[in-house]
C-alpha cells in the first residue's frame, strides 16, 4: 500500500477485496493498535458516504500479503462466512529446503498461552488442520510452492511446514532465522474463489506471484 492509497483488486456495492500489504494487521487487537487494513477501508468508504459501513469477513497473519474481502453489510459478511470453509483458498511461499513435488499435511493444532500454535497428536486438544501443496520451483536451498488450504486454522502453513524442515523464508516466529532478505514473511494469498453472495456466481480473484519471490530463485519459467 503506497502513499497510503489502498490497492483494491475488485470492488462492487456488497464487497471489497484488497491486496494488503505485508507488516498491516488486518483489524486491530488488544495489544497492537496500530493502522490496520480494516480502518484503511473503512475510511475509504467513509469519504463516499459518512454512513457507509465496513465488516470483516476473514483475516491474515500481520505478516502475510494478499487478499483480504470485506463486506459492505452484516448480512453480506454472514453470508460469506457461513460459506467460507467451502471457498478456494491458495496462497504462494518460499521455503527454505527442497520439498516434496506434492504432499497433503494433516495435522491437529492447538495454541499455548503465550500464542503460539503447535501440533499435537491429542484430538482432544486441538483442531483439525488440512494443507495441500506443490512445487513450482526448487533449488538446493529454496523452494517456490503453491498452498491450498482446506481449513482456516490460525498459523497453520507457517507451523505444519515448519515441523516438516520447510520453514517459510522470514518466519522468525516459527523458526526461520537462517536467511531474511526480503526483511518479511515470504507468504502471500494470492488466488480466493468464493461464490458472491448476491448473484450466487463464482467469482475469483488473483494476484501475480511477488517477483521478489521469484527473483530468490531466478526465473521460474526457465
Amino acid at each position: 500500500m503506497k502513499k497510503n492509497k489502498l490497492d483494491i483488486v475488485y470492488e462492487d456495492k456488497w464487497l471489497i477485496v484488497i491486496n494488503k500489504p505485508a507488516h498491516m494487521l488486518t483489524i486491530s487487537t488488544e495489544k497492537q493498535s496500530e493502522k490496520t487494513l480494516f480502518h484503511e477501508v473503512l475510511m475509504y468508504e467513509k469519504r463516499k458516504n459518512k454512513n457507509n459501513k465496513i465488516f470483516i469477513v476473514h483475516r491474515l497473519d500481520k505478516d502475510t500479503s494478499g487478499l483480504v474481502v470485506l463486506a459492505k453489510s452484516m448480512e453480506i459478511k454472514n453470508k460469506l462466512q457461513d460459506n467460507w470453509d467451502k471457498f478456494k483458498r491458495c496462497y504462494v511461499a518460499v521455503v527454505h529446503g527442497n520439498v516434496k513435488n506434492k504432499e497433503i499435511i494433516k495435522s491437529y493444532l492447538a495454541e499455548t498461552k503465550t500464542l503460539m500454535v503447535y501440533e499435537t497428536m491429542d484430538k482432544s486438544k486441538g483442531k483439525l488442520a488440512i494443507t495441500e501443496y506443490e512445487k513450482i520451483k526448487s533449488n538446493n536451498k529454496l523452494s517456490l510452492i503453491k498452498i491450498n488450504i482446506k481449513t482456516g486454522r490460525k498459523h497453520q502453513i507457517r507451523v505444519q511446514l515448519s515441523n516438516r524442515g520447510f520453514e517459510i523464508v522470514g518466519d522468525k516466529k516459527y523458526g526461520s532465522n537462517k536467511y531474511d532478505p526480503l526483511r518479511r514473511l515470504c507468504l502471500c494469498a494470492n488466488y480466493l474463489e468464493i461464490i458472491h453472495p448476491i448473484t450466487n456466481k463464482k467469482v475469483f480473484f488473483e494476484l501475480d506471484i511477488p517477483k521478489n519471490f521469484k527473483d530468490l530463485l531466478g526465473d521460474i519459467n526457465d
